[in-house]
């Protein structure tokens, strides 16, 4: 069985896709749209005091950002 993936808060979700070089372009009300210069985009909902579900976050993981979990998870640590 897979372990469930941490919850991150949305500030945490930002730091971790400017490092990888996403770049925020667009925001409208609690949504912020980032892009990355090779064409990936991705939006996070910026809510205050509430983190992003893990099924959001499998999505941009694995839709948005095209990593697998193991290097999401890699990320996160270092």
């Amino acid at each position: 069985m897979v372990p469930r993936l941490k919850l991150l808060s949305p500030s945490e979700l930002l730091r971790l896709l400017e490092k990888l070089g996403f770049k925020p372009v667009h925001q409208k009300g609690s949504h912020l749209r980032l892009v990355h210069s090779d064409g990936r985009k991705t939006t996070i909902p910026i809510h205050s005091g509430q983190d992003i579900g893990p099924g959001l976050l499998n999505k941009i993981i694995k839709q948005d950002l095209k990593l697998t979990r193991e290097e999401f998870e890699k990320l996160l640590a270092g």
